[in-house]
């Protein structure tokens, strides 16, 4: 048997985070996918827009993760460098990298590493045998080619999932397009994520199904308004997403019954979308801003949901390096702070020449 070194709250409602994006086919929020952190957002910019996004694009390389299609000459030779502070000692690292090459494609590589902490193994009779780590980690790249308006992008990912030195490892893609009008600020994006196989499942353990999930989405700016509108839509390969617990008590009704929640087709609807904003203040100056309504649903308690669902965030560009922030709630206990930095290398190297 185990026990926690740090607190418990954080883990599970880290996995609830992580169970809000994968959706069995059963209609059962979490639980029965695995590899299900690779739904969880990894920069600053993809959590500011409410964690989902195919669409918006610009010289952030880490979008390559929302969508390889979004890869662009914008990014080439730009290190990005992220970092999530969860709640507790729960932390998330991801580095990427753009460049071009003329018979290729462009090319994005990427390594994302999650951190649980420590956990402390007992007997049956309480005695310590001591600590173990549980940690996750994929190495993914991505190619695209672009031709006219139009761009393809694909990303091969190994991931890797550890506890306690029992591993499983499995092989994934995701395949996406993007159409950019060639002279306004309108871009339409469709991806399929996270389609793969669990090379070798847990030991004691089966195989499991990943995390598939089917995005598309839309990013616009009014010609004449400082603020760009990202609307997507995730989990388009199921409708019912809706997951109600059996074993929460109802409201009680004038006459002290018992009235259980039910299903409606609007909040089945509701919780495939997310919502997004940028407000555009400068060139070197972004106020970020994201909904997701199932983050929203899923992680409230019964009487308040704290800022489930919302997030803030600001980019910054200090001389050659973009600094990205982004506040994210995702329970009324407790939220997580993203920060990325980055920075053209080729610039850099240039220079020194």
């Amino acid at each position: 048997m185990i026990r926690l070194l740090r607190p418990q709250v954080a883990v599970l409602i880290l996995g609830s985070i992580v169970g809000a994006g994968a959706v069995p086919a059963v209609a059962q929020i979490g639980g029965q996918q695995a590899f299900s952190y690779l739904n969880l957002p990894v920069s600053a910019k993809l959590a500011g827009l409410g964690g989902v996004n195919v669409s918006s694009r610009d010289a952030d390389g880490t979008m390559m993760y929302g969508n390889p299609a979004l890869l662009n000459a914008d990014m080439d030779g730009r290190l990005a460098l992220g970092y999530v502070d969860y709640l507790a000692d729960i932390k998330q690292s991801t580095a990427a990298y753009v460049f071009n090459t003329e018979r290729y494609g462009r090319f994005g590589v990427g390594l994302t590493y999650l951190n649980y902490g420590k956990f402390e193994q007992v007997d049956i009779a309480g005695n310590s045998l001591g600590e173990f780590s549980v940690n996750e980690y994929a190495l993914s790249v991505s190619d695209s080619y672009t031709s006219g308006s139009f761009t393809i992008g694909g990303t091969l990912k190994i991931g890797v999932s550890g506890i306690s030195g029992n591993h499983s490892i499995a092989t994934l893609a995701d395949v996406g397009g993007l159409f950019k009008h060639p002279e306004k600020d309108f871009t339409v994006g469709l991806v399929v994520r996270n389609a793969g196989y669990q090379l070798k499942p847990y030991e004691g353990a089966g195989r499991e199904p990943m995390p598939l999930d089917v995005q598309i989405g839309t990013s616009f700016k009014p010609e004449h308004l400082p603020l760009r509108f990202s609307f997507s839509a995730h989990h388009l390969q199921q409708l019912d997403i809706v997951y109600l617990d059996p074993n929460q008590r109802g409201q009680l009704d004038e006459f002290g019954n018992e009235v259980k929640s039910k299903k409606t087709l609007g909040d089945k609807i509701a919780r495939h979308f997310v919502v997004g904003g940028e407000f555009l203040l400068s060139k070197n100056l972004h106020v970020r801003m994201g909904y997701n309504h199932l983050q929203r649903r899923e992680l409230r308690l019964d009487n308040t949901a704290g800022g489930a669902g919302f997030s803030f965030g600001v980019m910054l560009r200090i001389s050659q390096f973009q600094l990205d922030y982004t506040h994210a709630g995702y329970h009324a206990s407790g939220s997580a702070n993203y920060f990325t930095v980055a920075r053209n290398l080729q610039s850099l190297f240039k220079k020194d020449k």
